[in-house]
């Protein structure tokens, strides 16, 4: 609870949740959602809400003394470094397909620099990770870059740029890639995740009618579905993927070919502390290092 009672003093010292938000790098809704599950672990409301305002009530008045006294004392434990020792925790999401690639790389450029910090990479899809650094729950993700604007209040940064090709199994013939995407059993890439949605609006924009029969988030068990026969699939070249898997060949979509948009989204400078942005920077040299 000790984001929620950071945010907690923010909006004491603000007087609203939009401009507590803005100081500390969250979006009002944020802000509502902390002090929402603030409210509901002590038990008790905090604030008298008039309109766009939140004044302490008594309660608010007597949490917030505590409030400020459990942070003081929380960061009094980082003196305990020694010298220009840098302790804390870094929080990270990330797509699967980027854990096994260059965020390895980066996490070990950071560890030098800083080995006394401790990260915790959280997985999960884009979306629900955009959702994540937007609350404040983590400080950065490395996620598929969105269909629709990144919220304002967010620092967006592009990595790589991953090219879709057609995956068909060896023992189907043929390299018109239309005729396969028409002909074949198609192993589509889920709808409700970013990558998904591009290839949907791909298909949509090449007028091909696909016969579905599988549809799943995870690149490797499609790849491993091609492989095993069960139809074609189109899927982006990622950075971790070296070879292709015995029995999976890929075609070039030449012109037609379109990206997934790999990048970081971290919250505003002023609201992370330093370390974070380090971090950010070592992922950012990693994915452009040859």
């Amino acid at each position: 609870m000790l984001r929620e009672l950071k945010t907690f003093i923010a909006v004491a010292r603000h007087g609203t949740f939009a401009g507590a938000g803005e100081r500390i790098g969250l979006t009002q809704s944020a802000v509502s959602a902390q002090i929402q599950r603030l409210e509901a672990s002590l038990g008790f409301q905090l604030f008298d809400r008039t309109g766009r305002s939140a004044t302490l009530n008594a309660a608010g008045r007597d949490a917030l003394a505590q409030a400020e006294q459990i942070v003081t004392l929380y960061d009094r434990l980082g003196d305990q470094a020694s010298g220009n020792e840098q302790r804390g925790l870094v929080r990270i999401g990330a797509i699967a397909s980027v854990q096994a690639s260059f965020l390895i790389d980066a996490l070990v450029r950071f560890r030098l620099e800083f080995p006394h910090c401790r990260t915790r990479i959280v997985p999960g899809v884009s979306l629900d990770l955009l959702g994540l650094v937007d609350a404040g729950e983590i400080d950065m993700a490395v996620l598929i870059r969105p269909p629709f604007g990144v919220p304002a209040d967010l620092e967006w940064r592009t990595l790589v740029a991953e090219p879709f090709v057609l995956l068909v199994p060896d023992s189907v013939p043929g390299d018109d890639w239309r005729v396969l995407l028409g002909h074949q059993p198609f192993i589509r890439y889920d709808r409700r995740s970013f990558g998904g949605r591009r290839v949907d609006q791909f298909l949509r924009d090449q007028h091909i009618t696909t016969h579905d029969v599988i549809e799943l988030d995870e690149l490797q068990g499609m790849t491993q579905l091609v492989a095993r026969g069960q139809g074609v699939a189109l899927a982006p070249q990622t950075a971790a993927q070296g070879a292709w898997p015995p029995g999976v060949r890929a075609i070039d979509l030449g012109n037609d070919t379109f990206t997934r948009e790999i990048g970081l989204i971290e919250r505003p400078r002023h609201s992370r502390q330093p370390i974070a942005g380090r971090l950010a920077d070592c992922i950012d040299e990693a994915a452009r290092a040859p």
